[in-house]
């Protein structure tokens, strides 16, 4: 069986774009984007102490660049 080709121009990588805030946070909806899940997966993972860890800041929930990273990499919960 033959492996499947891949064109040149196919990224290896997909590039997603985030809004990240000076000091390195960045909002629910973008911390989701940058995972790959759904906003309501982040909700839910929040509900049940599961997930990368966030910060509420006005009654809003944003997560820390860094710490979706290491989530990433080794799975470190909130």
């Amino acid at each position: 069986m033959a492996a499947a080709a891949i064109s040149p121009d196919t990224p290896a990588i997909e590039r997603i774009r985030i809004r990240v805030q000076p000091d390195g946070r960045t909002a629910a909806r973008d911390a989701a984007r940058y995972l790959g899940h759904a906003p309501k997966t982040l909700a839910m993972w929040r509900l049940n102490g599961k997930g990368p860890r966030y910060v509420k800041v006005g009654g809003k929930v944003f997560y820390y660049v860094d710490d979706l990273d290491a989530f990433i990499r080794g799975g470190e919960t909130a």
